[in-house]
Parts: C-alpha cells; sequence; structure tokens
C-alpha cells in the first residue's frame, strides 16, 4: 500500500549539491522530513489529500540559515527611530525630530542605522541632535552598531565630562578641550546605553515575532543569534526566545551564541554550562559561546598585524585591540571546547582572525576533535599564512558577503586607512574556498540587511545589486551554487543541522521556493530574486 506525501513540489530545478540528484525536479514531504527527490516516479506519491506545489520552473532551495544575526534587536529597533536608508544628514535630523515629536511619552529617544559616511571623520556631534531633540536624552547606533550618537543630555546623564577616561574596550570622541563630543566608540556606548530603561519580556517577545516574520519572508528558516546576554548596557534577550519557544510561536530552528562578559575570565565558564541547560525549549537551544575578540576598521578597533595609516598615509602607533587576552584566549577556547561549547568568534582584522585561529588549535591539541564546529565570523582581512588553517582545523569560515563591494563606508573610510597590503586581503572568500574551508554566511542584520539573496548577490558579483560601481576584489568572487550551499548546508552545519540545508531524503523539509530560477538567468540579475514561499518542517511560514 502506498503511503502517499502531504506535500510534493513539482515542474522546477531543485538545488542540491548531490551529483546523483542532479536534474531533479520533483520533491515529496510527509511529516516535517523530506521522503524523496527525483522525477516522475516521486509524483507517484500524489494521493487525494496531497498537497502540490506547481514550481513552473521556479528553483526550489533548501531554507537559508543566517548564521550570524541579531534578531530580536532588530525586530525591536524596527519600533524605534529608524535612520536606514539614507545618508542625508538632513534626513537624520528630520527623523529624529518626527520620532521625538511622535513619541512624548518616552523618557529616552532610541534608535539606529545612521552611516560613519555621512559625517567628516565618521564622527557625528552631540550638538547636531541638540538642534532638534535638546531636553530629552537621545541615544541612536550607528549601522554597524559598534559606536552611538547621543547629544548633550545623554552625555550628561551619564557624568560624562572632560575628566572621565575612556574604558580599557572602547573609546570618547572628544572636542578640542576633551570635553565629550557625543560620539561613542565600542565599548564607551554601555556608559550611556546602561541608563536607557530597558525593554520588557512583552517587548523583546514582540520584537522576536516582528524579526522572525521578516526573515520567514526572506525565506530564512533558522539562524545563530549572535548575543545571548547582556552588552553595553543592552538587555539579554534569552527570554524572548525562550518564551516564544515553549507557547511554540518560534517557528524558526534557532541557536543562540552565549555572551562572553570580555571584562571577566574563565570564572564565568560555569555560569555559561547552567545557562544552556536552562535555555532549551522547542525550536530553541543556546550551545555557543560569542567571543568579539576585536572591533572594526572603520574606528580602528580592529586587531591588525599592521598599524593603520593617519590621513597623510604614515603609519600610526594604532594597529586595533584585542578584547580577550590572546593567551588568556587559548585558554579560555580549550576549556569551552572541553565542555562542547561551539565558540563563535566576532574577528574582523587579520591579527584577531590570527588568534582565534591559534585557540582554535589550543583547544584541538588539548582536547582532540571534538566536533564542536566552531566558527569565525566577519573575517574582513585575513593573512595569506592564516586562509589554510580553517580547513587544517576545521574552523568554518561564517562570510557576511553584503560588506564586500566599494561603497562610502569602504573607500573613504577603510582603504585609505588600511594601506594597500592589508586592503587587498579583504574578504578573501575565493581563497577560503580554493584552501578547503567550509564557508557559512550570514547577516549580522539589523548591521545589514538580512536578504540573503542580496548577500548571494554580492558573493558572485561583489557589488551590490543595483549599484554601478566597479567590483571589490573580483578574484574573490564566489560561483552561484557555492554562495547558495554557504547560505543552506554551510549555515546549517554551523548549527549544528546535520539534517538541514539540503534537499535530500531524510532531510528536514526546511524549504523556499523562489520566484525565479537565478541560475537561468545573467549572474548580475540575482539580486532580483524574491522569496515566494518558506516552509519549516513542511509547515508553510510564508507566502508573498
Amino acid at each position: 500500500m502506498t503511503t502517499y506525501a502531504d506535500l510534493i513540489f513539482t515542474g522546477g530545478p531543485a538545488f542540491t549539491t548531490d551529483p546523483a540528484l542532479r536534474g531533479a525536479d520533483t520533491v515529496a514531504v510527509r511529516g516535517d522530513r523530506i521522503v524523496a527527490v527525483g522525477g516522475s516516479e516521486v509524483r507517484e506519491l500524489t494521493g487525494p489529500r496531497t498537497e502540490v506545489v506547481g514550481l513552473a520552473g521556479r528553483l526550489l532551495v533548501p531554507g537559508f540559515t543566517d548564521a550570524h544575526v541579531h534578531a530580536v534587536f532588530a525586530g525591536v529597533e524596527l519600533g524605534e527611530c529608524d535612520l536606514t536608508g539614507t545618508t542625508d544628514l538632513k534626513e537624520y535630523l528630520s527623523r529624529i525630530a518626527a520620532f521625538a515629536a511622535a513619541h512624548p511619552e518616552r523618557e529616552w529617544i532610541t534608535g539606529s542605522g545612521w552611516s560613519m559616511e555621512s559625517f567628516p571623520d565618521g564622527v557625528p556631534t552631540r550638538q547636531l541632535i541638540d538642534s532638534v531633540v535638546a531636553d530629552r536624552p537621545v541615544l541612536l547606533f550607528n549601522r554597524d552598531h559598534h559606536g552611538a550618537w547621543a547629544n548633550t543630555r545623554a552625555l550628561e546623564l551619564a557624568g560624562l565630562t572632560a575628566v572621565s577616561t575612556d574604558p580599557a574596550d572602547g573609546r570618547i570622541e572628544r572636542e578640542p578641550d576633551g570635553t565629550p563630543g557625543g560620539m561613542l566608540q565600542e565599548g564607551a556606548t554601555g556608559l550611556v546605553a546602561r541608563l536607557v530603561p530597558q525593554t520588557t519580556t512583552a517587548e523583546r517577545v514582540a520584537g522576536l515575532l516582528r524579526a522572525q516574520a521578516v526573515l520567514h519572508s526572506l525565506g530564512i528558516t533558522g539562524w545563530q543569534d549572535a548575543i545571548l546576554g547582556v552588552f553595553n548596557g543592552g538587555p539579554d534577550v534569552s527570554d524572548a526566545y525562550l518564551a516564544a519557544a515553549r507557547d511554540g510561536r518560534l517557528t524558526a530552528r534557532v541557536n543562540g551564541a552565549l555572551w562572553w562578559d570580555r571584562s571577566r575570565g574563565a570564572e564565568q565558564i560555569p555560569e555559561l554550562v547552567e545557562r544552556r541547560a536552562k535555555l532549551r525549549a522547542g525550536r530553541f537551544r543556546a550551545d555557543s559561546v560569542k567571543i568579539m575578540q576585536d572591533g572594526i576598521t572603520e574606528n580602528f578597533t580592529a586587531a591588525m598585524t599592521a598599524p593603520y595609516l593617519d590621513s597623510c598615509g604614515c603609519a600610526t602607533a594604532n594597529s586595533g585591540l584585542s578584547f580577550v587576552d590572546p593567551v588568556a584566549l587559548r585558554d579560555h577556547v580549550t576549556a569551552l571546547d572541553a565542555l562542547d561549547f561551539q565558540v563563535h568568534f566576532h574577528a574582523l582584522g587579520d591579527r584577531a582572525v590570527r588568534e582565534a585561529l591559534d585557540a582554535v588549535e589550543a583547544a584541538l591539541t588539548a582536547n582532540g576533535r571534538r566536533g564542536n564546529r566552531h566558527h569565525l565570523a566577519h573575517l574582513q582581512v585575513v593573512h595569506p599564512d592564516d586562509v589554510p588553517r580553517f580547513a587544517q582545523l576545521d574552523a568554518i569560515a561564517n562570510l557576511q558577503p553584503l560588506w564586500a563591494t566599494h561603497e562610502p563606508q569602504m573607500d573613504d573610510l577603510t582603504i585609505p586607512f588600511l594601506g594597500g597590503e592589508l586592503a587587498s586581503r579583504q574578504y578573501p572568500f575565493a581563497d577560503l574556498l580554493r584552501a578547503g574551508a567550509t564557508l557559512a554566511a550570514g547577516s549580522d542584520w539589523p548591521v545589514s540587511s538580512p536578504d540573503p539573496l542580496q548577500g548571494i548577490h554580492v558573493a558572485v558579483n561583489r557589488i551590490a545589486h543595483g549599484e554601478d560601481r566597479p567590483p571589490f576584489l573580483p578574484g574573490q568572487r564566489l560561483d552561484l551554487g557555492t554562495a547558495l550551499a554557504a547560505y543552506t548546508a554551510g549555515s546549517a552545519q554551523v548549527n549544528g543541522l546535520d539534517d538541514g540545508g539540503a534537499i535530500r531524503a531524510g532531510a528536514l523539509a526546511d524549504l523556499v521556493v523562489l520566484d525565479r530560477d537565478p541560475f537561468a538567468g545573467p549572474p548580475e540579475e540575482i539580486g532580483g530574486t524574491s522569496v515566494a514561499l518558506t516552509y519549516v518542517g513542511g509547515e508553510l511560514v510564508h507566502a508573498s
């Protein structure tokens, strides 16, 4: 007796990396699993109650997994002062004024999304915000969330003056007399952010669900949240995940990365073990630990093997910050690995990448290969000597492809201050692939767009969709199949989903129907692709 499928996709290509399944145009699902992939023989599983989705030539792909995202923060920020989508200063000030006027009940005006390129040297001033909102404190994170713009009232409430000292992991930008000027870098943001009234659990759950709807609409069926814990004075969003997972509202598959407090050491590890045990429900777990090893290039805090240059092109005394002592980092990662934590590194500069790889190597030497799938996110600059170490150490390269383009923040605030050698090593996707590294991919939303198809477009073209610029280091392009695999199989591997990220019998039925087959068109049109349908475990979670 034939056991029919619950759901069948037919009439279009299915993206699979298995050569034996090339040319398959029909996929059958029963329950939450794919049960068959092929052609006419699979269509025979169609029964009287089978739902049939006609692909009509559209591409069926595994669900995308975002390997580095801040979903709750992004969802909450969607309800705050939004400065994304423009670089115009007058527009920023207009939006700030309008948001403050629309929300007279808010004690603080908060938001994010401004670009450093909008200001001389990437540094805004307090007086600019004061001109539109002076009576209430204002704190606005920039688009990469490594810096914040504050007005005078916010700085006064934080007690910041000309004699205030910089924190070890950040910097207060100052006026000529030492007075805080309104821009806070890295850990200095916490000096003000700690005063902002915390969101409630209900508000964080609402933010999560808002973000989940956005991510599902982009074909994302799972992700790794890159910060669970108190960071720079912000709230721990773990409670939102736990609440939504327990009552079934979390439909995505989520792994959380527990924040490593860089002001502390190994004494926090027992707390991480306890949190991991508690944070497990439904489709949510927290098996990773996030260690931020350095900052970003635009504010000269990414850790480099050579010093940054000044505006005249001369070497400075600054080569960036290592937030965790590199020797201690090896011990911490070794201890975490022995406890079967995955370590999720933030590593932008080539020195930070090397320090993270050294720590992974120390863990493997001490503990053997435990299969914990440690991964390094961002990888803006990688030294050629370290490229082959990813494959040698089973360290996954977690790419954020959208950043690998010519745009003002790159051309004006990064390349001139890195110098030719460092600048030429940026986002070496193809080098990593050729050296045998496993590639995963993510967005870092709300830092940049969460749309995987836009990231894939840049990975393939090294130009943002719709932009008329030269490609950025075009020798580092990926082919479309490799880029798709990074956002699906590679990121699923990061999240421990060995039965996800693929179209094959037995795999999870996390599936996405695109509105076209991007393989059938020119590479420069990949970014015009959108998502028509998204399924998690065979259940429809988004229809365009």
